[in-house]
């Protein structure tokens, strides 16, 4: 063996590969020098590939947002404003979402992603007390939860301040199981059973103790913000027995819970002028024939300090008029933060939501001006 043969066999060796096809046995070998080059190339190519020169791999699909809707029959018995929400978000482009739960009820008329937390009969007293939340969110981890839960509580006539610890305590298990957990808890819908003439005014003190216990315990990490369920809502013509939404109420459950829901899943957007530390990004929901829901994102622009309060004014188009605000207070065209939504950490955001009618040709092209102190 000459000098040539010993180092093409010690390189064939070191490179040695699966021949190219017209290698394979059956067929002609050319030539040692074909050979040589085709195994050297091979190896070549696999060092490249190495080092991502032989084509990147596909990029990995997004993980989905784990939301869980937690709370009693309201949000799952059957909780269709679930399957509105969920439609309403596939609609506006949110389609890495993923409801959570251990149930899975299939009794609505739309199609949704029916897993859910909402337990019929259940108390959010006794789920704190019974430490039945540190379970399903072991089975399930969420990355939000979206709560409605009390009823049960206000209807026995439990104490605000014992709903309100077990609300603590809830969250408190939340963050445990993910310390980033974000948090949007209801204030009520209004209930009226025949059989409890006192839980209509129940609900009211409730509610008006919410905002303040949500202002305690959000963190810039772990937010908690508060979803007004209440105001709007009628249990004469929103539900089918003074407690259960019907068709009317779950739309009007779905539309007061997306916009809070959507701001967490894209913060930020495309800001509007600014200035005092905050700017305002306006987006419209949904439109019809002679109205729209529109959504501001307010964000402090500020990387080190703190906003206690902001202000929002709107420029709608001619023709235009704002009918509705939730999570804020509008005076004019100036929407004012909510006493629970006032004060927001550098660099993070919070939300209001509105309706408006107009004029069919009118539009929805909307600017919004911040400013904060």
């Amino acid at each position: 063996m000459n000098s040539t043969q010993t180092w093409e066999r010690s390189h064939i060796c070191a490179f040695r590969t699966p021949p190219p096809p017209h290698f394979r046995e059956g067929h002609p070998v050319r030539s040692s020098h074909h050979r040589i080059v085709a195994t050297v190339l091979a190896a070549l190519l696999i060092l490249a590939a190495g080092f991502g020169l032989a084509g990147a791999p596909s990029a990995a699909a997004a993980t989905p947002v784990r939301i869980m809707p937690l709370g009693d029959s309201i949000t799952g018995s059957p909780g269709c404003w679930r399957s509105l929400l969920w439609n309403q978000l596939q609609d506006a482009g949110y389609t890495d979402v993923d409801f959570v739960g251990t149930l899975n009820a299939q009794s609505c008329a739309l199609t949704h992603d029916a897993d859910n937390e909402g337990h019929g009969g259940f108390q959010a007293t006794a789920t704190a007390d019974q430490n039945l939340l540190p379970g399903w969110l072991a089975a399930t981890s969420p990355d939000i939860v979206v709560m409605h839960f009390g009823t049960n509580d206000v209807w026995s006539s439990i104490a605000p301040d014992t709903i309100l610890a077990a609300y603590t305590k809830l969250v408190g298990q939340m963050r445990a199981a993910n310390p980033a957990m974000k948090v949007l808890v209801a204030q009520l819908i209004p209930i009226n059973p025949s059989s409890c003439a006192e839980c209509a005014a129940r609900t009211v003190a409730f509610n008006q103790r919410v905002p303040a216990w949500a202002q305690g315990i959000t963190t810039a990490q772990s937010p908690v913000t508060v979803v007004d369920q209440w105001t709007g809502f009628d249990t004469a013509t929103d539900t089918y027995d003074g407690v259960h939404p019907n068709a009317a109420g779950d739309a009007k459950m779905a539309a007061r819970w997306y916009p809070a829901l959507s701001a967490l899943l894209t913060p930020g957007g495309p800001e509007g002028p600014g200035s005092g530390g905050c700017s305002a990004a306006f987006r419209a929901v949904s439109v019809w024939q002679d109205g729209y829901q529109g959504e501001v994102t307010v964000t402090n622009t500020s990387s080190t300090a703190a906003i206690s309060s902001w202000a929002v004014t709107l420029v709608l188009p001619t023709g235009s008029r704002i009918t509705q605000v939730w999570n804020g207070a509008l005076t004019g065209t100036t929407v004012r933060n909510a006493g629970w939504n006032g004060t927001v950490p550098a660099g993070a955001s919070t939300t209001f939501g509105f309706l408006a009618s107009t004029a069919a040709a009118a539009g929805t092209s909307v600017t919004a001006t911040c400013s904060a102190s």
